[in-house]
């Protein structure tokens, strides 16, 4: 069996984080789905998901290490094709990636007591989002 809904949310611009957790625990304990996997995609290439400890400290520390690993510049490839300034955007939407996979038993993600499920806008400007999630299973 396969249930499939999206969640659609606005962002702030770069570094803006939103726990999807609880969200996306009831579009699978509404699915009927009891043991499988739900497949989580960002619609966009500009953006992120995964999982972490969602506390303020770490919602802080994630942006800020991306921006000491890809830092934000005009000197990208992209910046000589687009100029929009957001070449590190791409680049740090890339390295997080844009999907995940959690599995499901007794219909609830299986997650660890600290851990969450993210969406983290890399882009330098605010946008609508929307977030696939799609359930698998029996």
């Amino acid at each position: 069996m396969t249930h499939q809904e999206q969640i659609s949310f606005p962002t702030t611009g770069h570094g803006d984080m939103h726990d999807l957790t609880e969200k996306i625990g009831a579009i699978a304990s509404t699915s009927g789905i009891r043991t499988g996997l739900i497949h989580v995609f960002n619609i966009g290439s500009t953006a992120a998901v995964g999982t972490i400890e969602f506390e303020p400290g770490l919602e802080r520390d994630l942006p800020e290490i991306l921006d000491k690993l890809i830092p934000p510049s005009r000197h990208y490839g992209h910046e000589q094709a687009w100029h929009d300034g957001n070449g590190h955007s791409h680049l740090q939407a890339t390295l997080l990636g844009p999907s995940l996979t959690v599995p499901i038993a007794d219909g609830k993600p299986v997650l660890g007591t600290w851990q969450q499920i993210f969406h983290l806008e890399c882009d330098v400007r605010a946008r609508q989002r929307t977030v696939v999630v799609t359930v698998y299973g029996d």
